[in-house]
Order: C-alpha cells, then sequence, then structure tokens
C-alpha cells in the first residue's frame, strides 16, 4: 500500500511538473507581469476587444463619469509599462480602454502594447483638440478622412536655396516688417511607415481606415452638449464634421499666425498630440484606427464665449460621437465569434 502511494505521488508530481514546463503559458500572468511574459494575446468570449484610448485625465473623466463602460467581473484591469488597461464592454461590444499620456510617443507606445497584448480589432481614439478653421467651432467634433506628423522637419541653413516640399520661412513673419531671420526655414518632410510585409514609405498623410470613417459617416442622432452649466453655453448647437484634415506635433498650439500657416499651406482643420502616431501604429499593425476630436480651443485665437474651461465639453463630445461608432458594432453585430476561452490575468 505505502508503495502504490509513493508511485502515485511520483505520477501526479511528474504531470504538475510537465504542465509547468512544457506549457508555461498556461500559467496567467499577474497585472503587472512585464511584456515578454505575455506569450499569448487575451481574446475576450464575446470575440475580439475594440480598443479605445484617450490621452489625459480630463478625456477619461468623462468616460468614467458616462457609467456606459462596464468593467470585466473578473478581469478588470491589467497594469502594463505605467499605465492601466481597463477590460471590460460598452453594450455588447468587448472593450480595453487606456489613457495613454499626451504626446506622440506615449500614445504610439501605448497602441502598441495594446495590439501586442489584446486581440484587437481595431483602435476608437477620441480627445480634444485645437481648431484653425474658421468653420469649426468650439464644442463641435471632427472625424479626420488623414492625419500629419507636422513636426518632421528639416531645419534650412540660411543662405539654402528653396526646399522641394512646403517650407515655414521665419522671415515671413518679422517684425514689423518680412526680411532675412537667422533662423531661416524649416521644410516639412514625410513620415517613414513600416507595415509587415511591404517595404517602408514615406508619406506625409496618413489615412485614417475608409471603412471605419465611411461606417461613421452613418451616425445619426449624436448628442452634443453645448452649456458647460445653466449660465455658460455656446452661441450654436455644436455638430459632428466629416472629412477634414488632422496635424499632430508635440507642440500646444497657442499661434495664431502658425495655425494659419498650416491651414493654408496644408489645409489642415485641428490639431493635437497624440493623433497620427495612433493612426500609424494601427498602419502598421494592419488594424483599423479612426479618430474623433472635439474642439476645446481656437489655438491661439479669440474665444472668450465662456467663463470656464471647455475642455471638459469638448472631450464629452468626442467621446459621444466615439460610442455613437462603437454601438453600431453592436447593432450590426461585427464582433468576432470567440475561438478560445479568456484566460484570467
Amino acid at each position: 500500500m505505502m508503495m502504490m502511494m509513493m508511485m502515485m505521488g511520483n505520477t501526479l508530481l511528474l504531470l504538475f511538473l510537465a504542465c509547468f514546463f512544457i506549457n508555461p503559458a498556461s500559467a496567467p500572468p499577474t497585472m503587472d507581469a512585464p511584456l515578454h511574459s505575455i506569450n499569448y494575446h487575451h481574446r475576450h468570449p464575446d470575440g475580439q476587444f475594440l480598443g479605445l484610448l484617450m490621452a489625459y485625465p480630463t478625456e477619461e473623466r468623462v468616460l468614467q463619469s458616462s457609467g456606459v463602460f462596464v468593467p470585466d467581473p473578473l478581469t478588470p484591469l491589467f497594469h502594463l509599462a505605467g499605465r492601466r488597461f481597463n477590460i471590460g464592454k460598452i453594450g455588447n461590444v468587448p472593450v480595453v480602454y487606456v489613457m495613454s499620456g499626451e504626446q506622440m510617443v506615449n500614445a504610439a507606445i501605448t497602441v502598441q502594447i495594446l495590439v501586442d497584448t489584446f486581440d484587437i480589432l481595431g483602435v476608437v481614439h477620441y480627445g480634444t483638440a485645437g481648431s484653425i478653421n474658421s468653420s469649426l467651432s468650439l464644442g463641435d467634433v471632427s472625424v479626420p478622412a488623414s492625419v500629419a506628423l507636422t513636426s518632421s522637419w528639416k531645419w534650412l541653413d540660411f543662405k539654402s536655396e528653396a526646399a522641394q516640399s512646403p517650407e515655414l520661412k521665419f522671415g515671413d513673419y518679422n517684425l514689423p516688417r518680412q526680411g532675412p531671420n537667422l533662423l531661416a526655414a524649416v521644410e516639412f518632410t514625410p513620415t517613414q511607415v513600416y507595415s509587415n510585409g511591404l517595404p517602408m514609405k514615406e508619406t506625409f498623410w496618413l489615412p485614417v481606415d475608409p471603412k471605419w470613417f465611411d461606417l461613421a459617416t452613418q451616425l445619426q442622432n449624436v448628442q452634443l452638449e453645448q452649456c458647460l452649466n445653466k449660465t455658460d453655453c455656446l452661441p450654436e448647437t455644436p455638430k459632428v464634421v466629416y472629412g477634414l484634415l488632422g496635424a499632430t506635433a508635440d507642440v500646444f498650439l497657442d499661434n495664431v499666425a502658425y495655425g494659419q500657416y498650416l491651414f493654408q499651406t496644408f489645409n489642415i482643420s485641428t490639431v493635437d498630440e497624440e493623433s497620427a502616431a495612433v493612426i500609424m501604429v494601427c498602419s502598421s499593425n494592419e488594424i483599423p484606427g479612426i479618430v474623433f476630436r472635439g474642439i476645446s480651443d481656437m489655438a491661439g485665437g479669440e474665444h472668450k464665449l465662456l467663463s470656464g474651461s471647455l475642455s471638459s465639453l469638448a472631450a464629452s463630445n468626442a467621446l459621444s460621437a466615439a460610442l455613437k461608432f462603437i454601438g453600431m458594432f453592436d447593432d450590426e453585430g461585427q464582433q468576432t465569434e470567440p475561438q478560445q476561452q479568456w484566460p484570467l490575468i
């Protein structure tokens, strides 16, 4: 009897060791596991996730206060690289939302982690932006067709010849009159984009996913806020505008002259610090991405219409449009069928 019990014990021990060493992926990582320890994609039982990304706390707070995001009861979050990936649903759509932090590097890193860690159908990005187009008013929401990285420059020598690409000549903005300037000019240069199985290409414009953009143009009855409170309201009801062009740079633009230059030279309407980085990473990973940007300021222009900050209202309006877009996946059943059990993390 003793011999039999020892043999059974040894057998169980061997089975445990076999499971531990042969299939290490079966041991789920902790919520604070490093990226290299995650060697499988997390999948929700209802299908792929939509990634939802915002950049700073005001934009996250409007989502939290809306109550539309329902955390998963078993695995509501995942900490990675200092960021909190929130797991749950909006309606019946599985969603992972994350606040990236401001500026391009933070946005790009966060989207890549999102794609590497979860089975992501695509990324919906919302937030605030400045307007340099007089047809876009405070509180409006822009859904751009393309975005560009406008901080990729070649700084030209003082005596250099005219550039091939559009250039910003600092001497044109001298006061009291135009003339030479030792800062010379900057030439706007294209961005290098890499994708699987394709050679690197240089491009200035980064288009959002055309199918998702077409789907977004079908949004109806998007309720946008007009008032901050009972006394401070915008003069007109905000609207959703499609197909404009946006610019991204690690610059908070509060200068009318530069805003006018971007609008007149490139027909750019909105400026922000993350959108082009989000779309670039989506493109490299061959997943769709789309942008919703609420207008919070006029990029240095006069906007003394309200006594309070417009950031919260603009973020709320951008979120409203983004939520309508996410809801279309629920209504039209565009989620994938489950392929495996969602592992606990």
